[in-house]
C-alpha cells in the first residue's frame, strides 16, 4: 500500500511539474535561471573573498614571524657580543648575565624559527587555495556572461517565435482553417449561400415547368392577343387603319403603279 502511495505521489508531482512547464512564461523562467546564475556567482565570490582573506591574513602573520625571528637572532648576537666583551673587560659576572641573556634569546628564536616554517608552509597552502578560488571565479564569470548572451539571444528568439505565431495566425484566420470562437470562416459562408442559390434555382425550375405554370403563361397569351384586337380596333375607329407596317414589312412605302 505504502509503495503504491509513494508512486501514485511521484506520478502527481511529475504530473504537476510538466503542466507548470507548460504553463509558465519562458521570459520569466529565462530570468529566474539568470538571477539563479548570479547568485551562485555571489556565493561563489565570497567563498574566495573569504580564501583570499584567509591567505592575506597568514601573510601577515608571517611577516610578523620573520620579523620576529630577525629580531631574536639580532639579540642573541648582540648579547654574545656584550658578554664577550665584559669578559675581555675581566667582569665574568657580567659576561655569564649575557650569555644566559643569549641562551634565552637563541630558545626563543628556536620556537621562532619553527613557527616561522609552520606559518610559511600554511601561507603556501593557503595561496594555492587562493589561486584555485581565483580561478574558479573567473571561470564563473565567463559562464555567466555567456547565460547572460544567451538571455538575449533567446528573448529575440521568443520574440520572432510570438510574431510567427500571431502570423500563422492571421494567416489561419484569412485561409479559413482556425475560425476564431463562433465565428464562421469565409468558406463557411460561401458553401451556406451556395447551397441556398442551387435550391432557389431547383425551386425555379419546378415552378416553370408545373400545370400551374403553363395556365399562367396561356392565360397571359391570351390577354396579349385581346390587349392587341383592342388597340387595332381604337386605331380603325381613328381612322388610322392597321397598326404601322402590319402589311407592309420593314415600313417602306408602296409605289403606286
Amino acid at each position: 500500500m505504502f509503495k503504491v502511495i509513494r508512486r501514485a505521489w511521484r506520478y502527481l508531482v511529475f504530473a504537476l511539474s510538466g503542466r507548470l512547464d507548460e504553463l509558465s512564461d519562458p521570459r520569466v523562467q529565462i530570468e529566474q535561471a539568470i538571477q539563479e546564475a548570479k547568485e551562485q556567482h555571489r556565493r561563489l565570490s565570497q567563498q574566495a573573498a573569504a580564501v583570499i582573506g584567509n591567505e592575506r591574513e597568514l601573510e601577515l602573520k608571517l611577516a610578523r614571524s620573520l620579523e620576529e625571528t630577525e629580531k631574536l637572532q639580532a639579540n642573541a648576537r648582540q648579547a654574545i657580543l656584550l658578554a664577550e666583551r665584559a669578559r675581555a673587560a675581566g667582569d665574568e659576572d657580567k659576561a655569564r648575565s649575557y650569555e644566559d641573556s643569549a641562551r634565552a634569546f637563541a630558545s626563543r628564536l628556536v620556537a621562532a624559527e619553527t613557527a616561522l616554517q609552520d606559518s610559511r608552509l600554511m601561507h603556501e597552502r593557503a595561496r594555492q587555495a587562493s589561486d584555485q578560488a581565483r580561478a574558479a571565479v573567473e571561470t564563473n564569470a565567463m559562464a555567466l556572461q555567456k547565460k547572460i548572451a544567451e538571455r538575449v539571444r533567446l528573448l529575440s528568439q521568443l520574440d520572432q517565435a510570438k510574431v510567427q505565431e500571431e502570423l500563422n495566425r492571421a494567416m489561419g484566420d484569412l485561409s479559413g482553417l482556425t475560425p476564431t470562437g463562433d465565428t464562421p470562416t469565409l468558406d463557411e459562408v460561401r458553401e451556406k449561400i451556395e447551397k441556398r442559390y442551387a435550391r432557389a434555382l431547383g425551386e425555379a425550375e419546378l415552378t416553370s415547368n408545373s400545370v400551374e405554370a403553363r395556365m399562367i403563361e396561356v392565360e397571359r397569351a391570351a390577354i396579349d392577343a385581346e390587349g392587341a384586337a383592342r388597340l387595332e380596333a381604337i386605331r380603325e375607329s381613328l381612322g388610322l387603319g392597321g397598326e404601322p407596317g402590319a402589311g407592309n414589312p420593314g415600313g417602306r412605302p408602296e409605289v403606286e403603279r
